[in-house]
């Protein structure tokens, strides 16, 4: 049997779903503080927002674009629309939301999942959301999930003003000072004080729009003893321009409260992924990230926990995908500000057809965050000779008080494996994809249902020997 040299892509057909763009408002592309104004004048913001905004552009303005990463060249912002937005207001039914972007949704699972396994959903369409609903006993508990631009003015106004971009400021980078100034859409959670929510809330965020930018905000604060598991899911089709994505996430885990985020990323291979998400936890508290990122052109995504407790706790369980065309940069970072803290990393990342991969994992232990612990596991297998894969640790420890570890491994898919599997009777394609499904189980099956029967389904059944 001739040997297959790589398998074929991730099978993106679902994904690649197009809406005519009709009935759609859209400012012309490129970045001034009239395009910013005129984004505050949509979302009716109030003056410490438009002022913001118009900051944060000066902001961007001033900070150099990245030179450590995968290369963003192919990103021109004076070629990007900044703001689309369908000619809906949201919906609490579903049944009111326009035909075409419902089938879109139907498609995708969205409202089936919400009907049998979520307690509310929002649906983020380009630049808004089209539809959000909560369950009426999650909503009794006095749970708050709303859309952004109604907590902005509603009721939740202050709250979103103390948080608003105080985990992420935009001098941070410049594509978090780009989300400061373009903001749109995204999704405001509050849950009180002792309140377990017991099923996933979940966000999903299509972008339709070719050459157009999505910039959702996400803002969620789990307080003193509640418990929360929030879903986060985006897609987009694929256009031969580029898009780009810089959402961002703040996420605020009080004393002895945890929460878990799931995030699943199939973005098209046209994207630039610049998303920043960042935790902070309480003593005692815990945030759990759970990240499969499978799609984009070029990702940078860190997800960071800040351990601001005595006793606080995250975990980040992470898969990457990246096939032909794709330069997938991830990881985490870990930051030990207190005592007793305790962090853990578990990654596996898998490239091929000359998709690079590279993690890069960051833990700072601080000189007061005596007793604490960290552990960093990341794994990357390599299925032919033309991908890469590379790991980037980091670690700053000033403390002697403290207990440090690493390990990591890259290697190819093991020639004695697959023939040993090959002997029993199995064909060398399905050979291969029980090796590939075997290497990111551990971490596959921490991801929701819906998704890790999606990304099982990714490599057992589309990886198919292609060149024989």
């Amino acid at each position: 049997m001739k040997e297959k040299t790589w398998v074929e892509d991730v099978n993106r057909s679902i994904y690649d779903i197009k809406n005519e763009e009709k009935d759609v408002y859209r400012l012309k592309a490129g970045l001034t503080p009239e395009i910013v104004a005129q984004i505050s004048d949509e979302k009716h913001d109030p003056d410490w927002m438009r002022e913001f905004r118009q900051k944060s552009l000066e902001i961007y303005n001033e900070i150099p674009v990245p030179d450590w990463g995968p290369s963003i060249e192919g990103l021109n912002m004076d070629k990007i629309a900044t703001y689309v937005r369908t000619n809906t207001d949201m919906k609490g039914n579903w049944d009111d939301v326009p035909e075409e972007i419902k089938k879109t949704f139907d498609l995708l699972g969205i409202p089936q999942a919400e009907r049998e396994s979520l307690a509310g959903v929002g649906a983020q369409y380009d630049s808004e959301l089209v539809y959000h609903n909560v369950k009426k006993e999650v909503a009794e508990q006095g749970v708050v999930y709303t859309d952004m631009e109604s907590a902005l003015n509603g009721e939740y106004a202050d709250m979103v003003k103390s948080h608003f971009m105080k985990l992420v400021p935009p001098r941070d980078h410049k594509f978090a000072a780009l989300h400061g100034a373009v903001w749109s859409g995204g999704s405001f959670v509050y849950v009180p004080p002792g309140v377990k929510v017991d099923i996933p809330l979940q966000s999903y965020f299509r972008l339709n729009a070719p050459g157009a930018g999505q910039f959702e905000h996400t803002l969620i604060i789990v307080d003193e003893g509640a418990d929360l598991h929030f879903i986060e899911g985006c897609s987009a089709p694929k256009y031969n321009v580029a898009n780009l994505h810089a959402g961002c996430v703040e996420l605020f885990v009080g004393k002895n409260a945890r929460l878990r985020y799931s995030t699943i990323e199939n973005w098209s291979k046209n994207m630039y992924n610049l998303n920043t998400k960042r935790a902070r936890v309480e003593a005692g508290g815990k945030i759990e990230w759970v990240s499969g990122s499978f799609g984009s052109h070029v990702s940078y995504l860190y997800p960071m926990s800040i351990l601001n407790g005595d006793g606080a706790r995250a975990e980040f369980t992470g898969v990457t995908f990246a096939g032909q065309g794709q330069n997938l940069d991830t990881g985490a970072k870990m930051v030990h500000n207190a005592p007793n803290t305790s962090s853990y990393m578990n990654t596996r990342s898998i490239s091929k057809g000359g998709g690079i991969s590279t993690f890069r994992s960051s833990v700072v232990v601080n000189p007061k965050a005596k007793h604490s612990k960290s552990s960093v596991s990341c794994q990357s297998l390599m299925l032919d000779r033309i991908s890469r894969s590379d790991t980037i640790p980091a670690m700053d420890i000033r403390t002697n008080d403290a207990d440090i570890g690493h390990e990591a491994k890259i290697g190819r898919i093991s020639d004695d494996a697959v023939f040993y599997l090959m002997s029993r009777g199995l064909p060398e394609d399905e050979a291969r994809a029980m090796i590939v499904s075997g290497f990111a189980d551990n971490v596959s099956k921490e991801l929701p249902v819906e998704y890790a029967v999606e990304m099982n389904n990714l490599i057992r059944l589309e990886m198919k020997g292609s060149i024989g």
